[in-house]
């Protein structure tokens, strides 16, 4: 049989950009050696930190970009950098177009256009504390995770994830995620090792055969008998990571019982009957029990019951910005997971699954996981440093000498001391001295004890903050 001819390239009008077809991207696709290579760890002070390394972010054009320039999809889109920093990036040959550098951005963006931009990414710092493996088979791998670490790539973490850390720390690759715990959230996590045990297990949440039991330590004195709450919840914003019970709300359902009180807290176990982003969480805090340290729903952001009974006069923009500005006083943004110029931003940007949560699915392609060259932002400020620093010949005389490392070729992340990388000089992250979270602050009282299914029951040690005798 003969081979079917080659499709006819169509010849192109005189000044015609020629667009090459979108590549066939595999569904599925899991984070692999070449990925974990991106980058070291280095511990300091009792926190994981990442060096900061070259990333690519990479995106087909999106529709409504569609007869639009880059300047303009850069101005209003892309806001979390300058115009200025565009350029300069163009320069430095950081911006590229179907894979050839990007010489002027006014060129026109067509259908299928794959767009790349080069940044120098930094990852905030998690707790130092191991992931601890409690079960490994041909089937499944059970873990403790530990408070502050996301799941899986999502937002501003990518190797401080636990997704990456077993992978680069115990060469556990190709996980399929069963379920996520929040990145705040300790306790028993579950991977399969292949697509049929993902499934089977799958099916088992469908048909509620599994059973979660949580343990936490709340304000006050939780009543003796046990609790039953089934307020709805409604999320109210994806970026910042805030639900709250409104009667518009999906429905919920968790048991609570008392397991000690020590004259100021109780230990509180907790049955979750669903799974809504939160929902421990934001029940307790109706009942009027938040979470000693939950860094969103213990805050005084929610008014002087702190939300109990749903009670909280504020709009939903009220809220999250009082939430915000809590945060940004006592300098801890960080632990929302999010940055200063992150929250700026007047659309949420759905894009980038900037949530502090990371509900964005874990088999997405590494590929496009965080498929916004950056994020939205309006902060005149930082506009205004950038502006100057870009615009400034002297700045943008050492990179065009320095030709190599302006182009971050050859930048694995390789880099001498602990944290003492070399700086990019057209990178914002690197001006900004972010004072460390302590290992304290990245630790929220509330643990996944144990996971029970059909066939199996994997369960971890109490944590130490769950002990009836322990001291704050």
């Amino acid at each position: 049989e003969e081979a079917a001819p080659a499709p006819k390239k169509r010849r192109l009008a005189a000044g015609e950009r020629y667009v090459p077809p979108p590549r066939k991207l595999s569904t599925g696709v899991s984070f692999g050696a070449a990925h974990f290579a991106e980058t070291s760890y280095y511990f300091e002070g009792g926190l994981r930190k990442v060096r900061p390394y070259y990333f690519d972010f990479r995106t087909y054009c999106k529709g409504r970009w569609v007869g639009r320039s880059l300047r303009h999809v850069f101005g209003t889109e892309f806001r979390a950098q300058p115009l200025a920093y565009y350029r300069a990036a163009a320069r430095a040959g950081r911006l590229r177009l179907n894979e050839e550098p990007v010489r002027d951005l006014d060129v026109v963006l067509k259908n299928n256009d794959f767009l790349r931009n080069t940044v120098h990414r930094h990852e905030p710092p998690v707790t130092a504390q191991p992931i601890q493996i409690l079960v490994e088979d041909s089937e499944v791998v059970v873990v403790d995770k530990p408070s502050s670490l996301p799941v899986h790539p999502c937002g501003r973490f990518r190797h401080n994830t636990v997704i990456f850390i077993l992978g680069k720390e115990h060469d556990l690759k190709e996980l399929h995620t069963i379920h996520r715990l929040d990145r705040m959230t300790s306790g028993v996590l579950m991977f399969a090792k292949t697509a049929e045990v993902s499934k089977r297990i799958d099916e088992q949440v469908r048909e509620r055969q599994l059973e979660k039991e949580y343990v936490c330590r709340v304000v006050g004195e939780f009543p003796e008998h046990e609790v039953v709450c089934e307020e709805p919840i409604l999320v109210v914003s994806y970026k910042v990571g805030v639900c709250r019970v409104d009667p518009k709300g999906k429905f919920c359902k968790t048991i609570f019982q008392r397991l000690s009180y020590n004259g100021r807290t109780s230990v509180v176990k907790c049955l979750p009957r669903t799974g809504r982003t939160h929902q421990i969480r934001v029940h307790l805090q109706y009942l009027g029990h938040p979470i000693v340290n939950d860094p969103i729903y213990n805050m005084e952001a929610w008014g002087p019951d702190r939300g109990k009974g749903g009670k909280i006069d504020k709009t939903d923009e009220e809220l999250l910005k009082a939430l915000v500005e809590e945060h940004r006083s006592k300098q801890s943004l960080d632990i929302l997971g999010i940055l200063e110029e992150d929250l700026n931003s007047s659309a949420e940007n759905k894009d980038c699954g900037n949530s502090g949560d990371c509900t964005k699915s874990a088999e997405a392609d590494p590929i496009n996981e965080n498929s916004c060259p950056a994020n939205d932002t309006k902060d005149p400020e930082r506009n205004d440093i950038a502006a100057y620093l870009l615009n400034s010949d002297t700045n943008l005389e050492t990179l065009e000498k320095n030709k190599e490392f302006g182009s971050c070729e050859n930048q694995g992340g390789q880099t001498g001391e602990e944290g003492s990388e070399e700086k990019d000089p057209l990178c914002m992250e690197c001006r900004i001295r972010r004072r460390d979270p302590s290992p304290k602050d990245l630790v929220m009282y509330l643990h996944a004890l144990r996971y029970k299914g059909a066939e199996f029951e994997y369960c971890s040690k109490m944590p130490e903050w769950a002990m009836e005798d322990w001291e704050e």
